[in-house]
């Protein structure tokens, strides 16, 4: 029928043909019509010249003329500019195509019940690959992005100048991946695996208004296309390992994160064995990179997904946190302690058992923090009912654990607010249980009654010593 429909249209002059001679199409600003526009230079890095052949608007014309004309507007479209390094040239051709974009995008969007034939699948792919792909500037104005210096300049330098065209052409990806007028089984052959890998490869974009559309247009592919779902995870994966292994930097991670959040908030029970892989070789380690901070947060939610679906995996979780437990860095030992906190809620009697010796070592370390905020936050964690009914059952092996570093902080910490939680705690403790309570007591008291004596012991031996020394130096 589309072949019938086709042939019919009147056949427009050679030089009108974008796709035989480079020539393109755009609508004119001033009487709202459409130019075709040609290459001077053979490489087509610059448009040196324009010729002007008057078209319709899509509006203007008939249904059976609109595929055709789209199909030339989506090839206009593919002329690319440097933004960066020539802002001010072609600023006529760029307003042009960024008025063709915003036209082929309603045209998607207004597309009635009808399933987009496979050319305009196939073009409208190749202009997004030409695009976003296949456009030099957009490697160089990565390339010229700063990596140090004032915080306020990266920011600014960070946003790609080719924006004003480059979220139009995300915004139709968007739109032709979402519309119910896209026929997947026809769309899989040309979004294919390399088309799938480029996009993933564009999420270590600095600009953020960039990632966040990547994000959204990788969640509908993943759940369009189900034939392409283990290599977007196994691509994933890789990117993942290269950043943990390697490099230790890229700027889509929290993107990354927040798309596989969803993905495993959809696993089905019991758990693949490669998942499980996934979050002990991929999510666990990645708590140890110094840029945590940057996605934490979506880290943080990908891992408890893990535990809920299956508390097994909550023993593994937590002494993988406790291997890169930092030392000296305040900050990111609070991100441990929320997350840890978390765990625990998902966290089933059994599981804790096997592993909250250690743990409880930890958590005495941070009660016993000088950062008032490190000890804050641990001693938060008698707030949480499950986290305390979890410390009630096995209170005799955790209390003799955590006891010593409590009553030094009752005692002797320098904020208030710490000894004042402290001592809510030691409350909550002797009451749950006295007589451990006190054992543990007379313990300490002991302990610190033994430590001073050795202290008066190692003093006086030393003072015997300097009287030797100085005896015999006369």
């Amino acid at each position: 029928m589309f072949k019938q429909i086709l042939g019919k249209l009147p056949k427009k002059p050679s030089s009108a043909k974008f796709w035989d001679n480079g020539e393109s199409q755009a609508p004119d600003n001033n009487n709202n019509q459409e130019v075709s526009s040609q290459r001077a230079s053979s490489n087509g890095d610059n448009l040196a010249s324009l010729s002007v052949d008057v078209l319709p608007r899509l509006k203007d014309v008939s249904i059976s003329e609109k595929q055709e004309l789209f199909l030339k507007k989506l090839r206009l479209c593919c002329v690319v500019f440097d933004f960066a390094a020539e802002p001010q040239r072609n600023l006529k051709e760029k307003e042009i195509k960024r008025q063709t974009l915003l036209e082929v995008v309603d045209y998607v969007i207004s597309s009635g019940n009808g399933k987009f034939p496979e050319p305009v699948i196939q073009e409208a792919t190749r202009m997004v690959s030409a695009n976003l792909f296949s456009n030099p500037h957009q490697q160089q104005w990565k390339n010229k992005t700063p990596e140090a210096g004032d915080l306020e300049e990266q920011e600014e330098g960070s946003l790609n100048p080719s924006w004003p065209h480059l979220q139009i052409v995300y915004e139709f990806l968007l739109r032709v991946v979402a519309s119910p007028n896209t026929d997947a089984k026809i769309s899989k052959k040309y979004i294919d695996h390399t088309f799938v890998l480029k996009l993933l490869d564009l999420f270590d974009s600095e600009d953020p208004r960039e990632r966040e559309y990547l994000k959204t247009i990788l969640h509908r592919i993943y759940g369009r296309f189900m034939v392409h779902r283990p290599f977007i995870r196994k691509t994933m994966n890789n990117i993942l390992y290269d950043f943990i292994l390697e490099t230790g930097k890229h700027s889509g991670i929290a993107e990354f994160l927040e798309v596989l959040g969803s993905i495993i908030n959809g696993f089905a029970l019991p758990l693949k064995e490669e998942h499980k892989l996934f979050l002990t070789r991929v999510l666990v380690p990645l708590h140890k990179l110094k840029c945590l901070p940057n996605y934490h947060q979506q880290l943080s939610y990908c891992v408890i997904q893990f535990v809920e679906k299956d508390s097994k995996l909550a023993d593994t979780v937590i002494k993988g946190l406790l291997k890169y437990w930092p030392v000296t860095n305040s900050s990111k030992e609070i991100m441990f302690l929320n997350e840890l906190e978390e765990i625990l809620e998902a966290t089933q009697l059994t599981e804790f058992e096997r592993c909250m010796i250690p743990l409880c070592r930890q958590i005495a370390q941070c009660l016993s923090s000088s950062h008032f905020q490190v000890a804050e936050r641990a001693l938060y964690l008698w707030n949480n009912d499950h986290v305390s009914n979890l410390v009630r059952h096995n209170s005799r092996i955790i209390l003799p654990i955590v006891f010593p570093a409590l009553e030094k902080n009752g005692s002797s910490h320098w904020n208030q607010a710490v000894k004042n939680l402290t001592e809510n705690v030691l409350k909550v403790l002797s009451d749950t249980n006295p007589e451990l309570f006190e054992e543990c007591l007379r313990k300490f008291q002991e302990d610190q009654q033994n430590a001073e004596d050795n202290k008066k012991k190692n003093g006086e031996t030393w003072r015997q010593l300097e009287e030797i020394v100085a005896s015999m130096a006369k």
